[in-house]
């Protein structure tokens, strides 16, 4: 229907009885929508407040060069620290260094800013962090994969740094087997960033793991590249090209020890073109780099960030010591991560046995020699 005009010539009465019309109709629009914007008003959801973190306990962190995006043990310490200081409802510190000679600065940067633990990422830091906790007793401080002192004997001599290490010989036992027992070559490979006790002790054990698949099985699988390191611990092309060489020297099996260099290794294998299997160090690189994930036969794992996490909670509880924190494949603290994409692969007894030599190894009746042992 039309709505009613008034023209000229209509009535007196015809024109209030428009006016009243939509005077009405305005006064129901405007209930209508003043009842929407009441119902849209009620509806709509309170929003969460942020949690303050309100804990004054200040952890910290300094990286090694490798940077806190390495997917390998720098990340895994700062996962760590992440871990305890949303546990503990408190903040935390961390500063990436991008070279050697930011170790001391970034360490005294924290030290300027009052932390009340600083932990040091790598064996590198060992100097400054040793320099550091001699200069400021009333600091806690940490280090992840160094023995905070120049000969390792179970007793650091500053009282406030706290060794984090790992007895990855172990664990690399168990890949050296395993790689021995997958190889078709009878060549494995392996290789390091630079010649330190934490990376060489990967190399060592992977190599004892082939020896003693050798000598159980029967068989001579060799193990080449136990002295050769690439001086650094970045993803560059001498890691790629010290892969290239393994891969053309027959290498089917390859294990980088060294933060990111894993990744130059998988760049080489696929350049290759070549059926080459890759093996990780600290991380499941299958979760924390996928890229490759179509090589990664296994990982040498440690418990970095659990072990990290731990020793923060400690020390906001007042329970620092100097003890070193060893983890072992007794408590956990190292490990092989799942084969993965191989599953299918490998020999179907395979798991069996490196159970069966966890088992011996945990029990003292195989003693994987490392430094961080008497074996």
């Amino acid at each position: 229907m039309s709505p009613r005009r008034f023209v000229l010539g209509s009535t007196l009465e015809d024109i209030l009885s428009i006016i009243n019309r939509k005077t009405a109709l305005s006064g129901l629009a405007l209930i209508g929508v003043s009842t929407l914007l009441l119902a849209g008003c009620a509806a709509a959801p309170k929003a969460s407040p942020t949690k303050v973190a309100t804990n004054k306990f200040l952890p910290c962190m300094v990286s090694d060069n490798g940077g806190f995006d390495d997917h390998s043990f720098n990340e895994l310490g700062l996962d760590g620290l992440k871990a305890a200081a949303a546990k503990l409802n408190s903040k935390y510190k961390a500063v990436q260094s991008n070279a050697d000679t930011d170790y001391a600065p970034n360490i005294q940067s924290l030290v300027d800013q009052k932390c009340d633990l600083i932990i040091t990422v790598g064996f590198n830091l060992s100097a400054a962090s040793l320099k550091a906790a001699a200069a400021n007793p009333n600091i806690k401080f940490a280090i992840i994969d160094d023995a905070a002192d120049a000969n390792f004997d179970g007793k650091v001599d500053d009282p406030n740094i706290k060794p984090i290490l790992f007895d990855t010989a172990q664990a690399a036992f168990l890949a050296g087997y395993a790689s021995a027992s997958y190889s078709k070559t009878g060549i494995v490979g392996t290789f390091g960033g630079m010649n330190f006790p934490t990376v060489s002790i990967f190399m060592t054990g992977y190599a004892d793991g082939v020896k003693y698949y050798n000598q159980q099985k029967g068989k001579d699988v060799k193990v080449i590249g136990l002295k050769t390191f690439t001086g650094g611990f970045a993803a560059n092309n001498t890691a790629k090209s010290i892969a290239a060489n393994q891969i053309n020297q027959g290498a089917d099996v390859i294990l980088p020890v060294g933060g990111p260099i894993f990744q130059s290794a998988g760049a080489a294998i696929t350049d290759s073109g070549k059926s080459v299997a890759l093996l990780g160090a600290d991380a499941d690189v299958f979760t924390t780099f996928p890229t490759y994930d179509s090589l990664y036969f296994t990982s040498v794992l440690k418990g970095i960030k659990e072990a990290t996490q731990a020793v923060v909670t400690d020390v906001e509880a007042g329970n620092f010591n100097n003890t070193p924190y060893i983890g072992t494949l007794k408590n956990n603290g190292v490990g092989i991560a799942p084969f993965h994409d191989f599953t299918s692969k490998v020999d179907p007894a395979l798991q069996g046995e490196l159970d069966t030599i966890k088992k011996s190894i945990i029990s003292g009746d195989i003693v994987v020699k490392s430094y961080l042992n008497a074996g």
